[in-house]
């Protein structure tokens, strides 16, 4: 882990790489909005933006708890924390398109998601939201909260792309211990 040189950013977190088994935890509710998770909230974050990613569910970084974090503008500043995320709505109309995951580093394919949804969830703050998403942001929603059931992206795909993909990386893994 590289040294950080502002005492004040908090640590990055290690995030788990599949095929581990831990990814496929299902997570539990947060029982309280308080200053444990706000301070994981700010080390997700740091961590999904030192990864170049857009989305960090807690079941990434072997927190087993409902909450997410999210970031899909250009400018890294339009930051979502979804707390506890349940969805009250999703469109019945699907578009398939290409996801990655900090997860599964360097893999991209296609899954089939709604192309909006409406989420409730608390934000870091306890305070209940509604949000509606379409898009990248419904797409990225979706996506993390597969996580919170212990789903990864690459379980849409064939048996066959999945076994591909999990040999590519336990490949890579053994060849970057060497």
């Amino acid at each position: 882990m590289p040294a950080m040189s502002d005492t004040t950013a908090p640590a990055l977190l290690t995030i788990l790489r599949y095929p581990d088994p831990r990814l496929h935890t299902v997570a539990q509710a947060v029982a309280a909005v308080d200053e444990r998770i706000r301070a994981l909230v700010e080390r997700m974050f740091a961590t999904m933006y030192d990864a170049n990613g857009i989305g960090l569910a807690a079941t990434q970084v072997d927190v087993h708890e409902r909450l997410i974090v999210i970031d899909v503008s250009e400018e890294r500043q339009q930051r979502l924390v979804l707390i506890n995320p349940e969805v009250e709505w999703a469109s019945p109309e699907t578009r398939k398109g290409d996801e990655g995951c900090l997860s599964v580093p360097g893999i991209y394919d296609g899954v089939e998601r709604s192309v909006a949804i409406r989420v409730r969830a608390l934000d870091e703050q306890g305070n209940s939201r509604v949000i509606e998403a379409d898009g990248l942001l419904a797409v990225c929603i979706q996506h993390e909260m597969d996580h919170l059931m212990g789903k990864v992206f690459v379980e849409y795909l064939s048996p066959l792309k999945r076994n591909r993909i999990k040999s590519k990386l336990v490949k890579a893994e053994r060849d970057a211990r060497r």
